[in-house]
């Protein structure tokens, strides 16, 4: 039995995805981040030392950092689609996949979420006012070339395709999930066809479909 330590609103849900789609026995414990700071509670450094989701016990081992799990979780279900075999070209492909979601891709898109939220609090007009233009010119100098970037390079590369790697889903497609996800429900995606497709597509996989049903369930549960 698999263990997820999940936190609402985090990209633990791609771990719920992974589990679902090796057809793993699992449960998911919830925690909730504070209203306030939007932090994770302290109960989680009780699972691991830097208190953060997701993290995953199984057979008394604690693996935290999403990759590390998906790749474990991989590892122990050789049979699934999920990890080609190490000697395959594809397998490079899926580590190239697997790292950058988290390496190039998710970075500069988190940051720019952070940014927008201290624009939305900085108050009165003046600090607003003073507040834009630091993340306006932060924005353009670097964060907001290196996401357009990335968009392009995701873009053309799924022309033609179905998944990131082969024409099953794998690993690489869990990875590369939550920040599409996140892109495509805040109408980021609306100039980009094929990733648009991709996130519709990975919508209708009965196992993305009932893992967000169980992990909304538990989340309500909590």
């Amino acid at each position: 039995m698999f263990t997820l330590h999940h936190l609402n609103n985090s990209r633990s849900q791609r771990i719920v995805w992974m589990l679902e789609a090796v057809n793993a026995e699992y449960e998911i414990v919830v925690y909730k981040r504070d209203a306030k700071t939007n932090l994770a509670p302290d109960s989680l450094k009780k699972i691991h030392p830097l208190g953060r989701a997701p993290v995953l016990t199984h057979n008394g081992k604690v693996i935290a950092e999403s990759g590390a799990i998906c790749d474990y979780i991989a590892r122990e279900f050789p049979e699934s689609s999920m990890l080609p075999a190490a000697e395959s070209d594809s397998f490079n492909d899926l580590q190239f996949w697997s790292h950058y979601s988290e390496g190039s891709f998710m970075p500069p898109l988190v940051t720019s979420m952070v940014l927008e939220k201290a624009r939305a609090k900085a108050k009165p007009f003046f600090v607003r006012y003073i507040a834009d233009k630091i993340i306006d010119g932060v924005m353009d100098a670097y964060f907001g070339q290196n996401i357009a970037g990335n968009l392009s390079f995701v873009e053309q590369h799924l022309e033609g395709k179905s998944w990131f790697v082969g024409d099953m889903v794998t690993l690489a497609d869990i990875q590369m999930s939550f920040g599409l996800e996140a892109l495509y429900d805040a109408g980021k995606l609306k100039a980009f066809k094929n990733m648009t497709a991709y996130v519709q597509r990975l919508r209708k996989q009965e196992s993305h479909k009932i893992a967000m049903t169980k992990m909304a369930e538990a989340e309500a549960k909590a």
